[in-house]
């Protein structure tokens, strides 16, 4: 059974190496391998630093990317549906996003956000490539513009999901896989905890969000991909099964929805 697993969302650029006390990139890259993370997905948050991200992809082989526009990123360039699709062209480039809604910041003042949104479903469905989506404080209006804007066409994942079951169900039933990040492994997270026991393992990923959202034992610091090995770990105990399970499931959903090869 394959036991290792793969990253579905960091943000390499983003990394503060000497936080994590590593002197390269390819010492994180590495420090993921010994922990079994075979595989990882930069993810994009904005046009403006998008090409320096590109510059570390470009470096290693087993690392993918996306390009997209957060939610909450207002001041930088605000992509057209068609530069969206043009970028994606570049053959790194494997999802659109991330992208969705985060009403957290912006509880008001949120049409632009929705609006963005739409042209990042659109985008993904004309190159054909699955969506990477961002929900925070908004999963009702998350739900409601995938299901208007057929995203189901192209499917995606529901990056470090933090909402309910009945969200979670609405979401794989667009063909959306429900990506689990460190937060599961935090005491408190009761609910998400319940989430994480539920969904089917041919529907789930796991992730880091790294340099964000350090797991249990290494809450507070700066994650990093080789943590995603502690986000499986916690699954596997949740559900009582050996980490190769999770593994297996979760790198085979990553390969088959991001259709890149092994």
């Amino acid at each position: 059974m394959n036991q290792n697993l793969v990253d579905s969302h960091c943000h390499l650029d983003m990394l503060d190496l000497s936080a994590l006390a590593l002197d390269s990139i390819e010492q994180v890259i590495k420090t993921a391998g010994d922990n079994s993370v075979s595989h990882m997905l930069c993810v994009a948050v904005n046009l403006e630093d998008w090409p320096g991200m590109m510059a570390i992809v470009e470096r290693f082989p087993n690392v993918y990317a996306s390009v997209g526009v957060h939610p909450n990123e207002r001041e930088g360039k605000d992509p057209t549906v068609a530069e969206l699709v043009e970028l994606a062209r570049h053959p790194k480039v494997v999802a659109i996003g991330e992208t969705g809604l985060d009403y957290y910041y912006h509880k008001d003042d949120t049409e632009w956000q929705r609006e963005r949104f739409r042209r990042h479903i659109a985008a993904a469905r004309q190159c054909k490539k699955p969506i990477i989506v961002h929900s925070r404080d908004a999963k009702e209006d998350v739900i409601r513009v995938l299901q208007q804007e057929n995203a189901a066409e192209v499917g995606g994942v529901m990056h470090c999901f933090v909402d309910d079951w009945t969200t979670a169900e609405q979401a794989i039933n667009m063909n959306f896989y429900i990506s689990f990040s460190g937060i599961v492994t935090f005491r408190t997270a009761l609910a998400l905890k319940e989430v994480a026991k539920q969904t089917p393992l041919e529907w789930m990923l796991v992730e880091t969000d790294s340099p964000y959202l350090a797991p249990v034992p290494h809450r507070g610091k700066t994650n990093q991909p080789a943590y995603t090995r502690n986000v499986a770990e916690h699954i596997a105990e949740l559900r009582g099964l050996p980490l190769e399970n999770i593994s297996f499931a979760t790198t085979a959903n990553f390969f088959k929805l991001f259709k890149v090869q092994q």
